[in-house]
């Protein structure tokens, strides 16, 4: 039985990427952060065959001991402070989390397989975002890293450092650069869950208006589901490599509006939504749009949801857990 330990299992991914192992066979550890972390009763009851461990990125002895305790074969760092409008906010501990957590998970790894390097197999969540100010359309594995935000700074850094350790060492290390991955278990101040959320309470009269930024910002959606089986893919090559996890295709906000009030019967949803200045990051990402050739060519990858049944599925769960009548009466 192979055995996997998974850090950031508390995230949309971390849920998938648990279930898709466990109905692979494995035995599946999650790292989480606090005896007291308010995710832990959701994942015991989302992947209860999961075993959790308590360590944080940011120290290393914590890290160490979770490897002594899982003996893993596999290691998947999707641990990071993730909401990309909050790192401008706290540059320091987005630095300390998303970049150097990712320097001590490698170190961990390393020290933990120092008889043999390529013993566990770790896999690096790197972003779309480290391309920022895109110098390629669409962005591959070779486009040069631009990265708009301290988050896509701090990415890039991972990045670059889980290429150090395979190239210096000869570890077993992946990088997959996904592009926005989203679901009904995305987090609700990500931009796509917020539409969701609002469009359902709209169509429901629970309230009257929603408040976003950029409408005409333009990203690569994919459903998270699918992007944790490329994960898992990169992880069953012989070597390590880079691969960049995208649909290949592009949509606006505007887009996504249209298909989210679509599915409510509301055709004018202009009166519903107010851009409020708040809501722009002071380094805009315009256009993100990946090609995703690499990881069909060679782990015979393609994702099966496209971005209208992204938006129905994320559609009909929020307006299944709006229209619940303990919701209703909040």
């Amino acid at each position: 039985m192979p055995r996997a330990l998974i850090t950031g299992i508390t995230g949309q991914d971390g849920l998938y990427l648990s279930e898709l192992l466990l109905a692979k066979g494995y035995e599946v550890f999650g790292l989480i952060r606090g005896q007291n972390n308010p995710k832990r009763e959701l994942v015991q009851e989302t992947v209860p065959g999961v075993t959790l461990l308590t360590g944080d990125l940011t120290d290393l002895s914590s890290l160490m001991r979770a490897m002594e305790s899982s003996e893993p074969d596999e290691v998947y760092n999707l641990g990071a402070i993730s909401f990309v409008a909050y790192s401008w906010e706290n540059a320091m501990l987005t630095t300390d989390v998303t970049g150097k957590g990712v320097l001590n998970m490698l170190e961990a790894v390393r020290l933990y397989s120092h008889d043999d390097p390529a013993k566990v197999r770790f896999y690096q969540a790197s972003s779309s975002e480290m391309f920022g100010k895109v110098q390629d359309v669409p962005q591959r594995e070779n486009t040069l890293l631009w990265p708009r935000s301290p988050y896509g700074v701090a990415k890039v850094f991972g990045h670059y450092m889980t290429i150090n350790y395979r190239e210096s060492y000869g570890m077993h290390a992946s990088s997959g650069i996904l592009f926005n991955h989203e679901s009904p278990r995305r987090g609700p101040e990500f931009v796509t869950r917020k539409i969701s959320i609002a469009v359902a309470r709209i169509a429901l009269g629970l309230q009257d208006s929603l408040s976003l930024g950029n409408l005409d910002a333009r990203r690569d959606w994919g459903f998270a589901g699918d992007y944790v089986d490329a994960m898992w893919r990169m992880m069953q090559q012989p070597e390590g490599d880079d691969y960049v996890v995208a649909t290949g295709q592009t949509h606006s906000i505007r887009e996504f509006l249209d298909l989210s009030f679509a599915h409510v019967n509301i055709d004018d949803w202009e009166k519903h939504v107010t851009q409020d200045p708040r809501f722009f990051r002071p380094a805009e990402v315009d256009l993100l749009i990946g090609d995703p050739t690499k990881a069909k060519e060679q782990l015979g990858w393609t994702p099966t949801v496209d971005f209208p049944g992204l938006v129905t599925m994320m559609m009909e769960n929020d307006l299944r857990i709006q229209e619940r009548p303990q919701v209703a009466r909040s």
